[in-house]
C-alpha cells in the first residue's frame, strides 16, 4: 500500500484536542503514541533518526549546526543528503521492493539523496549581495514547473519576522502536485507551521490555538487527499516546545574568563573560533562546546556547573551514553532546563555586534537564533524601512536587512532537552494499536514494518 509520513512540526499531545477534529478522526481509526525524543530535539537530528533508525554518533546529525574542526568553520542547516549517514528508510523498502519510489518534501538534508523526487527550500546567493528566494528540486525540472502551476514559494513565509501559515500551505500543495504527476510509493512531507508562534509566544498563549486549528485543517485536507486515492497516512512530529523564560549566555561566559578570541572587524566584534580557547556552538536548549585547550576540560565542566539554567553537561562516557559521541559533537554538551535556552551572543556591548546580528542569517550566526523571528520595536516605522531596503537593493546598492532585534527576553518558547512531561514529547499517529512511548530510533523500524 503507498503512503505519506506528514511531519507536523511542534505537535504534543498538550495540543491536541478540541482545536484538531481532523487530527482526533485520525486518531480514533488508528492510534496514538508519544516518541520519546533525542538528545537533541532539534529537526535535524529527529528527521535523521526516524530516517535511519540511527543515534547521531551513528548517523551524524549532532544538531541543526556544528563546527568542523579541520576547517575551523561553522556550519549551519547544510543541505547535502551525504551529511546523513547509514541507509535511509527508502533505500531500505527498495532493498525489498526494487521500483519503489519515494518524494522527499521539505524534510531536510534533501539535496543529492537518493530519493526520486525531491523539493526544499534555497536561496540564490548573487555576487552583487542579493539573496532571491528559490527552491531546488530533483528531477531539476520540477522546479520551473510546479512554480508556474502552485506560484513561487512564499520563503518568507517559511523562516523570519512573517513566518507563517503560507509556507505549509505551499508545501501541502505541492505533496498533491508530486502525487498528481508522479504517483510515488512514499511521500515525507514536512509542515513547519506550528513552529514558530510555539517560540514566540510560548505554548501557553491562548493565541496558539489559531495556529493549532490552522494546521489541523491542512493535516486534514491532506489526509483527506490521500486517502482517497487509498494512500496511508501516518503523523509524527519532531519534539514539543516548552515555556520558556530563561536566555543563557554562554559565550559571554567563556568571554569572561578569557577564553574566546574576538577580532575587530571594521569596530565590530567577531568570534575566531579557531583561536579561541573555548566556545559554543549552541542549538535551542543545547550547547556544543568546543575545547581547543582541553586542559581547561575541568575548569570549563565547573563555569558550566554553576550556570544558572543548565541542567546536565555530558562528556566522556555520559556523551557516549547519550549517542551523542561523534566527531562533529562539542567536546563537552551542555543541556538547558526546560524554562531556558541558549544563544550565541559573544559580545558585551550591543553596538559591537557583528553586522550579521541584526539580520536574518542562518548561516553566519554562531549558533541558532530564534529573534529572527521578530522585528526589532526600536525601529521607527519598519515596514518603510524594510520597504525602502528592498528598493535599495532592487537598484542594485549593498545593504543590510538589519531589523532583527538583539532582546532575547522576546522568546517564550523552545525545544532540544527532553520535557519531563510527556504530553510535550512528539507524537506518532498510526496503525497497528502504537504502545504509548517508543524511543525516536525505532520510528524507523515501525515504517518498514508498516510501509
Amino acid at each position: 500500500m503507498r503512503s505519506v509520513v506528514i511531519n507536523i512540526v511542534g505537535l504534543c499531545k498538550d495540543l491536541i484536542g478540541p482545536h484538531t477534529p481532523y487530527t482526533n478522526k485520525q486518531i480514533e481509526s488508528y492510534s496514538l503514541g508519544l516518541i520519546e525524543p533525542n538528545i537533541p530535539a532539534v529537526t535535524c537530528t529527529a528527521q535523521a533518526t526516524y530516517l535511519t533508525g540511527q543515534n547521531p554518533s551513528e548517523h551524524g546529525i549532532v544538531a541543526n549546526g556544528w563546527y568542523d574542526r579541520t576547517l575551523h568553520e561553522h556550519h549551519f542547516w547544510k543541505q547535502s543528503n551525504r551529511l546523513v549517514r547509514g541507509e535511509k528508510l527508502w533505500e531500505a523498502i527498495r532493498n525489498q521492493k526494487k521500483n519503489f519510489t519515494c518524494a522527499q518534501l521539505f524534510w531536510w538534508y534533501n539535496m543529492y539523496s537518493s530519493a526520486d523526487y525531491s523539493i526544499t527550500p534555497r536561496p540564490l546567493y548573487l555576487s552583487d549581495g542579493k539573496k532571491v528566494f528559490d527552491i531546488y528540486s530533483q528531477p531539476l525540472s520540477i522546479r520551473d514547473t510546479i512554480k508556474n502551476d502552485l506560484g513561487e514559494f512564499p520563503f518568507p513565509s517559511f523562516w523570519g519576522p512573517m513566518a507563517g501559515l503560507p509556507s505549509s500551505k505551499w508545501i501541502a500543495e505541492s505533496a498533491k502536485w508530486v502525487e498528481e504527476k508522479y504517483s510515488p510509493d512514499l511521500s515525507l512531507v514536512y509542515l513547519p507551521h506550528l513552529d514558530y508562534n510555539l517560540q514566540r509566544l510560548g505554548p501557553n498563549d491562548p493565541k496558539i490555538q489559531e495556529d493549532v486549528r490552522a494546521i489541523d485543517k491542512i493535516v486534514g485536507d491532506l489526509v483527506q487527499f490521500y486517502k482517497e486515492r487509498e494512500i496511508q497516512p501516518f503523523l509524527l512530529s519532531e519534539y514539543g516546545i516548552s515555556e520558556t523564560n530563561h536566555c543563557i549566555h554562554i559565550n559571554r561566559l567563556f568571554r569572561s574568563k578569557n577564553w574566546l578570541t574576538i577580532k575587530d572587524e571594521l569596530g565590530l566584534e567577531l568570534l575566531d573560533c579557531g583561536a579561541s580557547k573555548v566556545f559554543a556552538i549552541t542549538d535551542h536548549q543545547i550547547a556544543h562546546i568546543y575545547l581547543n585547550d582541553p586542559t581547561l576540560k575541568k575548569e570549563v565542566i565547573e563555569a558550566l556547573s554553576r550556570i544558572e539554567g543548565v541542567s546536565e553537561i555530558l562528556y566522556d562516557d555520559s556523551l557516549k551514553k547519550a549517542g551523542l559521541n561523534h566527531f562533529r559533537s562539542g567536546d563537552l554538551v551542555a543541556i538547558a532546563k526546560e524554562n531556558s535556552w541558549f544563544s550565541y551572543y559573544y559580545w558585551e556591548n550591543d553596538k559591537k555586534a557583528p553586522d550579521f546580528a541584526r539580520c536574518i542569517d542562518i548561516h553566519r550566526k554562531f549558533g541558532y537564533d530564534p529573534c529572527e523571528l521578530f522585528i526589532d520595536s526600536e525601529i521607527t516605522l519598519p515596514k518603510l524601512k524594510i520597504l525602502s531596503t528592498l528598493i535599495k537593493k532592487k537598484l542594485g546598492f549593498r545593504t543590510l536587512m538589519d531589523v532583527i532585534p538583539l532582546n532575547t527576553d522576546l522568546v517564550k518558547g523552545s525545544h532540544g532537552c527532553k520535557p519531563k512531561d510527556k504530553n510535550f514529547w512528539p507524537v506518532l499517529i498510526g496503525p497497528n494499536n502504537l504502545e504509548s512511548e517508543r524511543k525516536a530510533t525505532s520510528i524507523f523500524d515501525y515504517l518498514i514494518q508498516n510501509l
